[in-house]
């Protein structure tokens, strides 16, 4: 189960109930007043979902260092001999997961199957299934898989997250701490909520419902049954529920369910613009009364949004007719629209409001990612590097303007992690000659020089770094 730091508490504590609006009627609801309607039951609708909650286990082999002993042929010849290769040990996870169609589709959290290489469900009679990875999402934290054995599996529905309210009665349920499946109710707590986590579509809903470890990939659901919500994070100092738990909205998990249908890889809708969050006096500056949308501050040459006619200093402020606080709720609106057509996107501008639309269609990748993963001895030997690209900039959320070989992943442990590259780090140069493509730093890692004196650009600051 995904934590978040402390320092967000007195955010959170403070923060405004932010609900959606509504274009649609909304059924009544009323408090139990009676002796009878306090005495109801949830269990209909545990008996209908339960089935379909599962327990996922994903292991994965790790890497384990030779005893530095066994690295000097003198102690091998006492003690076992054999080469001084580092063994693997296996590392298993325990989270929970969906099942959403009877084919055996199911949804869970990307964090509980992460670098997995078996997967395996149980299904709540106990019987147990290998599953096979369809799609893992890192920027929204789902993942799909599905049973290998073909068959008719118990699946829920999957509701509209739109339609709920703060104050809704919603039922968690999953695997917490491995102790079996445990159903706990609450409410919803908040909606929309974006100072959270660290995804790149941080748009979840708050719940009072009991969320802990192992919860993670399972079900939030509303009293018909259907699930609203995939539990992925909590807030909590002591690793245990507090109250607060988050969880992905079904809208999220309906937008990659589909994307799984056609791919590996999730394909979303490009803007080809950066925006920054407005703070009062910026909406000050723009004739707004309050601190609320998203600011244009950078254009691409030929994106979506500079075809459409945005400006730098344009102030957006709603998606399809619905309204955005900031810039993560404009992800979550404008990044989860099919592709294809446009998206409708209103707009203040001079202090005047304006509708625009936007054609929804995916970043280019030019040129091609070619990704590498460096294996020779070397400083960026762990690292996986792309060819930057418009696509590949969007996935990592970068600078537009970059151009060159980006650091897609570092393995735990390996030399690149020990000399302390990261993720969406831009290398530059290495031994004083420029990286223009991923082949180039392949060619250079393999060069063995004395000293390695490697330029990387991370967060708009150069860095230089030399090693033996």
């Amino acid at each position: 189960m995904a934590r978040f730091p402390a320092r967000l508490a007195a955010t959170l504590a403070f923060a405004a109930l932010a609900t959606l609006p509504t274009a649609y009627a909304v059924a009544e609801t009323s408090v139990p007043e009676t002796k009878g309607e306090i005495a109801l039951s949830f269990a209909p609708v545990v008996r209908r979902v339960a089935p379909a909650v599962v327990n996922v286990y994903a292991t994965r082999k790790v890497a384990q260092p030779v005893n530095p002993l066994f690295a000097d042929p003198f102690f091998r010849q006492f003690f076992g001999g054999g080469e001084a290769a580092p063994s693997a040990r296996i590392q298993a996870s325990l989270g929970s997961g969906t099942i959403v169609d009877p084919s055996g589709v199911i949804v869970t959290n990307v964090h509980v199957i992460r670098d997995a290489t078996d997967v395996k469900v149980a299904l709540a009679d106990k019987r147990e299934y290998e599953a096979d990875i369809l799609l893992k999402d890192e920027r929204t934290d789902v993942a799909v898989i599905k049973i290998r054995q073909k068959g008719v599996y118990p699946s829920v529905e999957i509701g509209d997250s739109e339609n709920l309210q703060v104050g809704d009665l919603v039922l968690a349920a999953g695997n917490p701490f491995g102790v079996g499946q445990t159903v706990t109710q609450g409410i919803v707590s908040g909606l929309a909520r974006t100072q959270v986590g660290n995804g790149d579509y941080r748009y979840f809903i708050q719940t009072d419902a009991a969320i802990n470890p192992g919860n993670s990939g399972g079900a939030l659901v509303d009293l018909a049954g259907r699930l609203v919500g995939v539990p992925s994070q909590i807030y909590s100092q002591s690793g245990g529920s507090v109250g607060i738990g988050f969880a992905i909205p079904s809208t999220i998990v309906k937008f990659v369910l589909e994307q799984a249908k056609t791919g590996s890889v999730v394909h979303r809708p490009w803007l080809g613009a950066t925006l920054q969050n407005v703070t009062a006096d910026v909406a000050e500056g723009l004739g707004v009364d309050r601190p609320i949308g998203a600011l244009v501050t950078g254009l691409v040459k030929g994106g979506p949004a500079a075809e459409a006619g945005l400006e730098i200093g344009d102030l957006l402020i709603a998606v399809d007719g619905r309204e955005v606080d900031d810039p993560d709720a404009f992800g979550f609106r404008f990044g989860t629209r099919p592709l294809g057509g446009s998206v409708p996107v209103e707009l203040i501008r001079k202090g005047r409001r304006q509708n625009i639309a936007i054609a929804s269609r995916a970043a280019p990748e030019t040129p091609p990612r070619e990704a590498k993963t460096i294996d020779v001895e070397s400083p960026f030997a762990g690292a996986t590097v792309m060819n930057l690209s418009p696509a590949v900039a969007e996935e990592l959320r970068l600078p537009f303007d970059l151009d060159g070989v980006v650091v897609a992943s570092v393995a735990g442990g390996s030399p690149a992690a020990r000399i302390g590259l990261q993720k969406g780090d831009v290398v530059r140069e290495i031994n004083g000659a420029a990286v223009d493509r991923t082949a180039t730093l392949a060619r250079l890692a393999a060069s063995q020089p004395t000293i390695w004196r490697i330029a990387i650009q991370r967060d708009g600051r150069m860095l230089r770094m030399a090693f033996r």
